[in-house]
């Protein structure tokens, strides 16, 4: 998404005011007001034809009479005068504009489409960026900006808001200058006709005044746009989202598949947390959530400690951690031996660690630093509950100097109000977080849970096609051709069937028959016992009229049975036409698990996979969990852990677990099959057996439906490319692996950073580098391939694994305008020609994504570097004041 001109949005240095008045209560005067009492700098224009001075300040009667051009425009004019505003706006150079007010929300649904687009095709023409319309307009404090009708001003602080709600935009305002909250930037996007929660969270995600995002959502419009810019600012800074749950229904497009409402909000649930977005359930959460996480480490792992001096509120605040899908850190020995000499009025070494109710600074102090030193514990909640003649202040004073002597996470509550706002306010200048009640602490360690996990599956960038997977797709390709050619949009059993074992999924053995006689001869083919079932196009669930008869022994009982079956048929549906019988192995395994796994597309964000517990009981139970493919062998197990069945599966009681990596397997097979065959749109098994054989389907449906969109482009989240792997010579006649990066190769990176020079990194950094950790490789090798790339070299060594020989990578502007990029080659693979294979892979890359500009920085002495992109038709300057060399090719003029 582009971030051009936004910053004449968010830090103008001139602003005009198109329709400003007079008139109390206006958007015009409401605007001319704020812009004013606010600490803006630049000058303020008001354009109207009807007042002399507005606000104290002389008008100009059109945009043409201006005396300079404004950086940006507020529009408060009718809807009606807003395109040509923008035209002459843009003529004159504006390059950007808010249109305020609820005026084009009051129009007719045609008229209003005609003036968006007008206004939207004036503004694309000129290069200006649009907020709004219907929106509240912004606030910017540390610019001095205040662009909105609010009836207040932001304080200036460090979190950015943006929401889709004027009531909350007004709301949350008010409630935060009550809370001693300051804002970068408050944002109100309104309609989203250009600038959208993509583009603002690509401009945020840079912005040095913001260190954490908060989020209203209540719909996205561009799913792969979204994503993409919420993965790549996840990864700098702390993003928190409120969007309404499944109970109240929201507004959705045309769907090629009916989703239930809680259907939808679980979509957007997994989005997020795919997109490393923490959800909260109310503005309280929302901002707790965003200090703690920003004043705090990130956890390393998710046990929790929980010290108090009152067993009562402890066992309350491990409830709520335990509930809310926390864990609770079992303490180790040395811990306890070491809280044993500690005064304690409940049994020592347990968590929660509960002190005497009168117990002083010192035990206090003594207690966190052993659980600070004990491994398992990632976050220690201290608790205090005031009793007389116990020094709360002190125990304060004392627990601030311990923690600003450790890097973990420590969390507090002292419970009371007045009595205890000092030892609040210790923590609050110590940097401590601090909450009114255990429930709160709880609630923000959760968020902090839920971040960590989130980042982890942010890190995730599975294949495209999975290793060792070699599906039929022609074969899967050319059964849903079959059927659509015959306007068939549901595919037969046996053609579901058949898709089914196209990708690797079991299933059980069937066959077709147009009679009772030829049932018998397939049933003594396959071997007894079989399932008879009824064929009917009326009758898409044979089960539900009595149209299936299970474990068949022999042909006799076969012959008996198949009259019998019609006639139960007939007999709830007189109409149904009988075209035959389906006769199927009986594929019962004792004591296995019944599972669902499904796949539906989202009108937003594309395919969805669906897994959870199956049968006959499956709508009853509602024991499911969506997400986002493509799947690998990780995300399926998380998808699985979010079910209650899970549990089952790893064993219970004398059944052994189940093979989850089969299971695994087949969600990604099923992923995997709904990107081949774009043209499947919802996709059921169930009953899924599976046991500790492994699995296997008894059938599927499958709907099918025409479209232009190939698998790929339906995916809210771009897979690893595989496509862009390629084989390559180097001059000496060895052969190396061109490839994408992969968050796998971690560990060869890591030994490809470790045998780089110093002289290599100090050219490649621009001075010398810290001394690099396996845990920095995360930001080297899992990437968002929308926006990076990396190619690396590889070699395969005699023990299989592979090494890394050298890598060029690139980071793209969001509106692919120009891309830079850095190139590093392994000092023994020098003068091999490896440094042009890469450079050359990367600009074919970036030249087919239709990037404009490939260029780069190094430092002077870099000849190696200067030299190849000079014989590539580079053009090279030299920047003498700096002390740089810089290189530009020009790919798509």
């Amino acid at each position: 998404m582009s971030v051009t001109n936004l910053d004449a949005l968010f830090r103008p240095t001139s602003v005009a005011v198109i329709g400003a008045s007079n008139k109390p209560r206006s958007p015009g005067s409401i605007v001319m007001r704020n812009l004013l009492s606010g600490r803006f700098l630049g000058p303020v224009m008001p354009v109207t034809a009807t007042d002399e001075a507005v606000s104290g300040v002389l008008t100009y009667k059109d945009v043409d009479t201006l005396p300079i051009t404004p950086d940006m425009a507020v529009i408060c004019t009718p809807p009606s005068h807003t395109p040509d505003y923008i035209r002459k706006l843009g003529k004159r150079g504006t390059r950007a504009a808010i249109i305020i007010g609820p005026g084009f929300a009051t129009l007719e649904s045609e008229e209003r489409g005609r003036l968006e687009y007008e206004t939207h095709e004036a503004a694309k023409h000129y290069g200006m960026r649009l907020l709004g319309p219907n929106c509240m307009g912004l606030i910017s404090p540390s610019a001095g900006l205040n662009a909105s009708l609010a009836h207040t001003d932001a304080a200036q602080g460090r979190i950015a808001f943006v929401t889709q709600s004027d009531s909350l935009f007004t709301t949350v305002l008010d409630w935060a200058q009550g809370s001693g909250i300051g804002f970068s930037h408050f944002i109100s996007l309104g309609d989203q006709l250009d600038v959208n929660f993509a583009a603002v969270l690509d401009y945020l995600g840079s912005d040095t005044m913001t260190r954490s995002i908060l989020l209203y959502v209540e719909s996205i419009c561009d799913a792969r746009s979204f994503m993409s810019a919420a993965r790549a600012s996840a990864r700098n800074k702390p993003i928190l989202v409120i969007k309404p749950g499944g109970n109240v229904p929201e507004y959705r497009p045309e769907q090629a598949c009916a989703l239930r409402q809680e259907d939808a909000d679980s979509v957007y649930d997994v989005a997020f947390r795919r997109a490393g977005i923490v959800r909260v359930n109310s503005v309280d959460g929302l901002f707790d959530g965003a200090r703690t996480l920003v004043r705090t480490q990130t956890l390393f792992s998710d046990g929790l400690a929980i010290l108090a001096n009152g067993r009562s509120v402890g066992l309350l605040a491990a409830d709520a951690c335990v509930s809310g899908g926390g864990v609770l850190a079992e303490l180790a020995e040395d811990t306890r031996k070491a809280l044993a000499g500690i005064r304690s009025s409940h049994r020592p070494g347990q968590n929660p660690v509960v002190l005497h109710f009168d117990a002083d600074a010192q035990a206090y102090e003594q207690a966190i630093k052993a659980l600070l030193h004990d491994p398992s514990v990632a976050a220690v909640l201290v608790l205090h509950v005031p009793f007389a003649e116990v020094p709360s202040e002190k125990i304060a004073e004392a627990v601030a100097h311990t923690v600003s002597q450790t890097k973990r996470v420590v969390l507090t509550s002292w419970l009371g109000t007045e009595s205890d706002r000092a030892s609040r306010q210790i923590f609050r200048q110590a940097g401590v977080p601090t909450f009114d009640t255990p429930d709160k602490a709880v609630s923000a360690y959760l968020h902090m849970v839920t971040y960590r996990r989130n980042q982890q599956l942010l890190m995730e960038s599975p294949d495209s096609l999975p290793a060792d997977f070699f599906p039929d797709t022609d074969k899967a390709r050319t059964i849903v051709a079959q059927a659509l050619a015959e306007k068939r949009y549901k595919l037969s059993e046996a053609e579901a069937r058949g898709v089914l074992a196209a990708y690797g999924v079991p299933v059980v053995e069937t066959r077709t028959c147009a009679s009772a006689r030829e049932a018998v001869q397939i049933a003594e083919e396959l071997g007894f016992p079989v399932a008879l079932k009824v064929r009917s196009p009326q009758v898409p669930q044979p089960f539900i009229v009595g149209g299936v008869m299970l474990d068949i022994e022999t042909p006799e009982q076969l012959w008996e049975v198949a009259p019998s079956l019609v006639s139960r048929v007939h007999r709830h549906m007189p109409e149904a036409y009988i075209d035959g019988f389906v006769v199927q192995q009986m594929g019962r395994r004792p004591g296995a698990h019944e599972l669902f796994v499904g796949a539906f597309i989202d009108p937003i964000f594309g395919p969805v996979v669906r897994f959870g517990h199956g049968g006959m009981a499956f709508k009853v139970i509602r024991d499911t969990a969506v997400a986002l493919p493509p799947l690998n062998m990780s995300l399926a197990r998380e998808l699985i852990s979010r079910t209650r069945i899970a549990r089952l599966l790893s064993g219970a009681g004398p059944l052994p677990a189940a093979d989850v990596d089969d299971i695994c397997l087949t969600l990604i097979q099923v992923t995997q099959l709904m990107i081949d065959v774009p043209q499947i749109t919802d996709l059921e098994i169930n009953p899924l057996f599976a046991d500790d054989k492994g699995v296997l389907a008894l059938g599927a449906q499958i709907k099918v439906a025409r479209t232009t969109q190939t698998g790929p482009e339906r995916l809210a989240i771009r897979p690893y490319p595989k496509e862009l792997e390629e084989a390559a010579a180097l001059k000496d006649g060895s052969k190396v692996l061109l490839r994408p990066i992969r968050p796998e190769d971690a560990p060869a990176h890591f030994d490809f950073v470790k045998s780089l020079t110093a002289d290599d990194l100090r050219l490649r950094f621009f001075g010398a580098p810290r001394e690099f950790e396996f845990a920095d490789m995360a930001s080297f090798t899992q990437i968002d391939y929308d926006r990076e790339m990396a190619f690396i070299a590889t070699r395969q060594l005699q023990s299989g694994d592979s090494e890394t020989l050298g890598v060029v990578r690139t980071s793209t502007k969001p509106d692919n305008s120009s891309a830079e990029y850095a190139i590093i080659v392994r000092g023994d693979m020098k003068g091999k020609g490896l440094g042009r294979l890469l450079l050359e892979k990367m600009i074919r890359y970036v030249k087919s994504r239709g990037t404009k500009v490939l260029e780069a920085q190094t430092l002077p002495e870099n000849k190696a570097m200067i030299g190849l992109s000079q014989r590539l038709g580079f053009i090279v300057r030299t920047d003498y004041e700096d002390d740089i060399v810089e290189m530009k090719l020009t790919l798509n003029p």
